[in-house]
């Protein structure tokens, strides 16, 4: 290894012990050349999120993740660096056998989040979790080590299980940038306005009960779906590699444990954001440490 692609994997590992937060912790329980990878895998998706979250309106965050879009193909098939995490991202890339229209089609997600803030039905919010969570799954499914083609469906759906799950957790963050990811037909479903969300978001003390209630129920229906795909995500665990299934064990466990929270509080997600303290997360990180 050369010392300037070693001082990329050390700059993508900085950003992913800095940044990472719940994914970070899923990163320690694998070995070191797999973890250097997903370090690289998220430096890119971080870095793609920065420029969008950073710009000053939505035409100026597409068109850098335009720019980004170009520099990251002319670093994957050229072996042109523009960034300093590029030599990182590259090798994790040809190590790995990774399809380079997956880093793409993250890209398309990250654009999403700058020309839509409404998804009238599941189906169209399926096809944003797939995106923006699926298709990390899809990444790095081939770090974590497979054989069988089947490993793709529960894949895709544990991306679709953890996306949703933030969904649940940041409604009252989401609102106050005027996004709304709950679908459409079941807000009219349950009898919940858009407004309703956005007041509430802006004064959790002013709901009344009325719309609490409602609101409830339409969570719970959420929250059901959201434990569908759990489910059908199960699999996955025995499709990897063993030295694999403690790092996905930890995310399942983590964003699972943030589900079951948001279920045991009532879904009282206007009150205050609910997550895990790190002492939580490492207790989760310890308890599946045999997996590795």
């Amino acid at each position: 290894m050369t010392e300037s692609l070693k001082q990329s994997y050390g700059l993508c590992r900085q950003i992913a012990r800095r940044t990472a937060k719940n994914f970070y912790y899923s990163f320690l329980v694998m070995p070191r050349a797999k973890r250097d990878a997903i370090c690289a895998i998220y430096a890119f998706m971080r870095r793609s999120d920065d420029i969008a979250d950073s710009a000053a309106n939505s035409a100026v965050a597409l068109e850098g993740l335009r720019k980004w879009r170009t520099q990251v193909d002319a670093a994957l098939t050229r072996g042109e660096f523009a960034d300093p995490t590029f030599p990182a991202l590259a090798d994790t890339v040809k190590r790995y056998n990774i399809p380079l229209c997956h880093f793409h089609e993250l890209l398309d997600g990250t654009e999403m989040d700058q020309r839509i803030t409404r998804y009238e039905t599941f189906a169209d919010l399926y096809k944003y979790c797939y995106h923006v969570a699926s298709v990390v799954g899809l990444v790095v499914l081939p770090v974590f080590g497979y054989t069988d083609k089947a490993a793709l469906a529960p894949a895709e759906a544990c991306g679709i299980a953890f996306q949703l799950t933030n969904i649940l957790r940041d409604v009252k963050e989401d609102a106050r940038l005027c996004r709304i990811y709950l679908p459409r037909e079941d807000l009219r479903r349950f009898g919940v306005e858009e407004d309703d969300i956005m007041n509430a978001a802006a004064n959790p003390s002013a709901c009344g009960s009325e719309f609490h209630s409602r609101f409830v129920e339409l969570m719970k229906f959420e929250a059901a779906r959201a434990r569908e795909y759990y489910q059908k995500a199960e699999p996955l665990l025995g499709m990897i590699q063993p030295d694999s299934r403690g790092a996905l064990a930890v995310m399942i466990g983590i964003y699972g444990g943030i589900l079951r929270k948001i279920e045991k509080w009532n879904y009282a997600v206007f009150d205050e954001r609910i997550r895990f303290s790190a002492a939580e997360k490492l207790w989760i990180v310890l308890k599946n440490w045999r997996r590795r």
